[in-house]
Formats: C-alpha cells, sequence, structure tokens
C-alpha cells in the first residue's frame, strides 16, 4: 500500500515538474455535452441553451441533436450529429469546415433560400409581405472575381489559398466551388511557377518576400481574364520571362497587371500598378450594356443574378423615358447607365474619384448620350438640387452594408421623387433606413430578395417606395 502511494507521489510529483506553473491539459480541454439546436442566427449558426447560456454553433441545424465541444474561449464546435434533420447534406467543398468563406453548404439548396426568405420576412414584416427570393439555377462557380493569398507553410512550401476561419491562418486551396474554375487553374499554375523564377511569398511579419495575392476578374459573358499580381515590392526579377510562361500556360489571360501593396493593414490592394501585359482592364456585358473593368473597380461578384437584380431596380423604377432618375452610390455607373436606356435622363453621384471615371467612360463606351457622372456627396448634392428647384423623379440608391445615414435619407425627402428604389446587400441596415423613409411621406409597396451569394448566409434586395 505504500509503495503504491510512493508511486502516486512520485507521479504528481513528475507532472508538477513537467508542467511548471501551466495547468494540465485537461483544464484547457474543452467540455463536451450533448445539445438540442432551436433556431438559426441570421449568419447560418445554430442556436441551442447550455447551462443557462445561449451557444451559437456552425454547422448546426435546427431539430439537430449534436455532441458539442463548448471551450472556455472562443466558439462551440460540432464534434457529432446525434441526429440529423432531412434537409442536412455533406458538404461538397472539403474546406467548408475550415475556410468560412461559405457559411451554409450544410443545407440543400433549397434549404439555403428557405433560410434566407425566412430572414427578409421576419426583417421586413412590418413593411409587407416580400416576393419569392430569387435563387440561381447553378448555385456555383459564379464568382467574377476571385482573390487567394500567398504565404509559405513549414520547410518553405509555398501555399496559395484562403484564411482559416476567424484566423489569419492560411489553408492550401486547390478549388474553391463558387470560385470561376479558370481562375483556380491560373492561381495554381503561379504557384507552380514561383519556385523555377526564385521568388517567395510575401511574409508580413518580416516584410519579406515577393508575392501577396493573386487577384483574377474573369468576364463571364467576354471570356476575357484579368490577372493581378499583388506584390509586397516593386521590383519584380524576370517579370517578362514570368509572363511568357503563365501565357504559355494560359494564352486565354487578355491582361497582366502588378499592383504594389507595401501597407500593413488588411486591404489587398495597393494604389500604385503596373500593366504587364494587355490593356489594363477587361470588358464584360451586363443589362445589354459592355462595361470596362479595372483592377479596382467595382464589379457585381455574381453576373448571373445581377442581371435579375439590376433588371427588377429599372423594372420597380417605372421609366417611360421622360423621367429624371438621380443613381445615388453609382459606382462604376452600373445601375444608372442600364436605367438611361428607358430614362429621360440620368444623374449618377459617386465619392469615389476612380469609379466615376470608369462611369463616365463606360457612358462613352456605350455611346450613351443622356448620363451624366459627378464626382461627390450624394446628399450634397441632392440638397443644391433641390435648392436650385431641380427635380428628379426617381432617386436609385445602392449603399454599402453599413447602409445609408440619416444626412443621405433626408436629402432625398427634400428632393422629394415620387418613387425611390433601395438596393441593398444587408436587409438589416436597409430595414432601419426604411423606417426613417415611411415616416417621411413614404410607403413601401414592393420587396424582392435576391440570392446573389450561394452557399453563404448573404442575401440581397431591392425595394420599391412610393411617395404616400
Amino acid at each position: 500500500m505504500a509503495k503504491g502511494n510512493k508511486k502516486n507521489q512520485k507521479k504528481s510529483h513528475n507532472q508538477q515538474k513537467s508542467y511548471g506553473k501551466q495547468k494540465p491539459p485537461k483544464a484547457n480541454q474543452p467540455k463536451t455535452a450533448e445539445m438540442t439546436c432551436t433556431g438559426l442566427t441570421d449568419d447560418g449558426k445554430g442556436i441551442a441553451e447550455w447551462k443557462g447560456k445561449r451557444l451559437e454553433i456552425p454547422h448546426l441545424l435546427p431539430g439537430e441533436k449534436a455532441e458539442v465541444a463548448v471551450p472556455k474561449r472562443g466558439p462551440a464546435k460540432v464534434v457529432k450529429v446525434i441526429e440529423a434533420v432531412d434537409y442536412r447534406r455533406k458538404a461538397p467543398c472539403p474546406y467548408f469546415y475550415e475556410c468560412g468563406g461559405c457559411q451554409i453548404q450544410h443545407m440543400t439548396e433549397k434549404a439555403q433560400g428557405d433560410f434566407k426568405q425566412g430572414i427578409v420576412d421576419r426583417l421586413m414584416k412590418p413593411f409587407g409581405k416580400p416576393e419569392p427570393i430569387m435563387t440561381m439555377e447553378h448555385p456555383y462557380d459564379y464568382r467574377n472575381k476571385n482573390t487567394m493569398t500567398f504565404g509559405e507553410a513549414g520547410k518553405r512550401e509555398i501555399i496559395g489559398g484562403l484564411y482559416k476561419q476567424n484566423s489569419h491562418d492560411l489553408i492550401q486551396v486547390d478549388r474553391c466551388l463558387i470560385h470561376d474554375p479558370k481562375a483556380d487553374d491560373i492561381i495554381g499554375t503561379i504557384k507552380k511557377l514561383l519556385p523555377s523564377f526564385k521568388l517567395r511569398p510575401y511574409d508580413e511579419d518580416s516584410g519579406r518576400g515577393f508575392l501577396r495575392h493573386v487577384l483574377v476578374k474573369t468576364g463571364k459573358t467576354s471570356g476575357q481574364i484579368m490577372v493581378v499580381l499583388v506584390t509586397g515590392t516593386p521590383e519584380f526579377k524576370g517579370k517578362n520571362n514570368f509572363v511568357k510562361a503563365l501565357r504559355r500556360e494560359h494564352p486565354e489571360i487578355s491582361t497582366i497587371i502588378q499592383n504594389i501593396n507595401t501597407r500593413n493593414d488588411s486591404m489587398v490592394l495597393g494604389n500604385q500598378e503596373k500593366v504587364l501585359f494587355g490593356k489594363g482592364f477587361i470588358t464584360d456585358t451586363l443589362g445589354g450594356l459592355e462595361f470596362e473593368i479595372s483592377a479596382r473597380s467595382f464589379y457585381q461578384i455574381n453576373p448571373v443574378q445581377t442581371e435579375k437584380l439590376y433588371g427588377k431596380a429599372v423594372e420597380l423604377a417605372g421609366l417611360t423615358g421622360k423621367e429624371t432618375v438621380v443613381d445615388a452610390y453609382c459606382g462604376i455607373g452600373t445601375i444608372g447607365l442600364i436605367a438611361s436606356k428607358q430614362a429621360g435622363n440620368v444623374i449618377g453621384v459617386e465619392m469615389n474619384k476612380g469609379a466615376v471615371k470608369d462611369a463616365i467612360r463606360n457612358s462613352k463606351h456605350n455611346n450613351v448620350k443622356n448620363a451624366r457622372f459627378y464626382q461627390g456627396d450624394a446628399g450634397e448634392f441632392m440638397v443644391n438640387m433641390a435648392a436650385e428647384k431641380k427635380k428628379a423623379d426617381v432617386v436609385i440608391l445602392d449603399p454599402p452594408r453599413s447602409g445609408s445615414d440619416e444626412a443621405f435619407l433626408s436629402s432625398v425627402v427634400t428632393l422629394s421623387p415620387e418613387r425611390v428604389v433601395y438596393v441593398s446587400c444587408n436587409p438589416e441596415t436597409q430595414v432601419r433606413d426604411l423606417h426613417y423613409l415611411t415616416k417621411k411621406g413614404y410607403k413601401v409597396k414592393e420587396i424582392h430578395p435576391v440570392d446573389m451569394f450561394p452557399q453563404t448566409y448573404h442575401v440581397e434586395t431591392v425595394v420599391l417606395l412610393e411617395k404616400k
């Protein structure tokens, strides 16, 4: 007995010596428990109650029972689904549970549409019943803008991929199911070419290395392809031969650009660019018009669904050929130029100087005579229009995810158009803005959700308001 106690005492002493002041690993291990999911958050996480706390658990669906690991810090995780619902499916992407770029691939396509419809229905309830969501027949391969980040793993292995969910750790991704397949092929070739040209990925900690990101833009209609090499230094040894080697493998590439980004933040693109091959832009067709797209241009990433979204926005504007339309937050002029075919005249306003230049160029490119584009604050512009007794029949706005602000919305009320068409990539902030407009003399007439980003929780909505 005494002998056994000595052994135990010795073991305990060794543990103390081994761990020092650290706690044994068991103290840091998450607790596991069986839980039943009772609902979903708007970003697709399962909701469950545990010890009086509300947990948000990725990859868990309402009605499911699962074994869940709950760490002291960080998100809870599904260990094993014990009872699955019938609309769960095996995620088609092998990186789904690591990557985090898509959040709802574990739902069937119909369930994804129902989930998004439910969000819009609930948020828009004060204003009326939304129309059925416009879904996508082939909800893969849709992105026309694809970015992969480059880095190194152990033994100087080159990684070209995406960040893990909620981290800055890279995972190698050879094929993303929502990317254009050709884009991923090109990025894979670039990864293979780097060692033979003695080019290394950029290291954020040391500030050394060459390649930070590769951005590929594809014209889904034109078939044109832009490759942007985002580098941490302007120096590009062997660039002519590199370009030749890349084009030899991919003769379909239309233009190649070097973008120099020496910043320390999370922005992908820097401000300096060099065109290494081609014109430095590509073109694509949207709404019957041809748009020039540069490396820095904002252009909707899902052209199939954008046709539906913008088509619905112009339809709701109710244009007869006589109206004056203000296109606020106009970007490169896509909505305004499409609307110009049915409007009397279009006035586009945008803060970003580069976007305004693109809009003017696209207007000339399409021989549009009844659209004008201005750089400046759209709210101030409309207040000045009202002060000069100028009228607008329709205001179309497509603000960023944060929505609009009271200063802008009050300028809409001051200008007093008959119709307001509000396009949003965030129905939550849109609802906030609709409350303001409906208190100021407008009534919501139609609400149309559009699934612009299948496999993710994001949903766009276009809403028509009319003066009461």
